[in-house]
């Protein structure tokens, strides 16, 4: 089957239910923003330390990578950066446009899928901000490839993804407060459901997940051309039993550095 198009499907879908991550920003954050009071999530709890970003975000050009909703993109165009949002969801999409519209941003939308960035030359932003949504790509390895194409020199990379030990556990069980290991890692939905939940997974829509091994997550920006300059870990906000043992959210800042060592 077609993954990306069901995920995509799977996501505008979310819009209509009103899912957390697609609700858009109100006009007092926005507002808060233009004051310079602001911050973002790519995780799910924690906000970036502001020492993540430049001091000076005006005229900044940033990509908000597989990161539609109406969220990240237009708090950093509040800032005065140039904010470009890619998603493969129309509807994700239109939640940024509904921001921009209404608050007055410059921000601009593009439908594509995170690992083909052809749309955008070489060198050309100075930051990527790209929440947690690899989780929905097969293979990552292009992703951190093509973000470190279009970054400039010394251009920062800031990603949240899934820890894998959260993909380890029956997820049915889990959320039931109990903790039976049952998958291996690396692992997909497909895998890790039998034949007939498989079938229900799909026809009821949900989105079809991945869960890629640490070293595909940060050996593979190193690979990329990247160094990892920063790192913090984020949780379900106590929401989850696993939460009281581990947190299951990575962020990484991430240098862009070529062939400079």
């Amino acid at each position: 089957m077609d993954t990306i198009k069901h995920n995509q499907d799977a996501w505008d879908k979310k819009v209509e239910a009103g899912a957390r991550y697609t609700k858009p920003v109100s006009t007092e954050i926005i507002e808060k923003g233009r004051q310079g009071d602001w911050g973002i999530s790519v995780t799910t709890e924690k906000a970036v330390p502001r020492d993540w970003f430049p001091k000076d975000m005006n005229g900044l050009r940033i990509l908000c990578l597989a990161s539609g909703g109406g969220q990240q993109g237009p708090i950093l165009a509040a800032t005065g950066a140039d904010v470009t949002v890619m998603d493969i969801s129309e509807k994700q999409l239109e939640q940024d446009l509904f921001v921009a519209k209404r608050d007055g941003l410059n921000l601009k939308t593009i439908k594509g899928e995170m690992s083909d960035l052809s749309y955008f030359a070489d060198n050309y932003f100075d930051l990527i901000v790209h929440p947690v949504s690899n989780v929905f790509v097969k293979d990552v390895h292009p992703v951190w490839k093509e973000a470190a194409r279009v970054l400039k020199s010394r251009g920062v990379l800031i990603s949240g993804f899934t820890n894998p030990l959260l993909y380890i556990f029956d997820d049915y069980q889990e959320r039931q407060g109990i903790l039976k290991v049952t998958n291996s890692i690396p692992t997909s939905t497909k895998e890790y459901l039998t034949e007939k939940e498989w079938k229900e997974h799909v026809l009821s829509g949900e989105a079809i997940e991945y869960g890629h091994s640490l070293e595909d997550q940060i050996q593979g920006q190193i690979d990329a051309g990247f160094v990892i300059a920063g790192f913090y870990e984020d949780d379900f906000g106590g929401n989850r039993i696993l939460d009281q043992y581990i947190k299951t959210f990575i962020a990484t800042k991430a240098v862009k550095i070529g062939n400079d060592i």
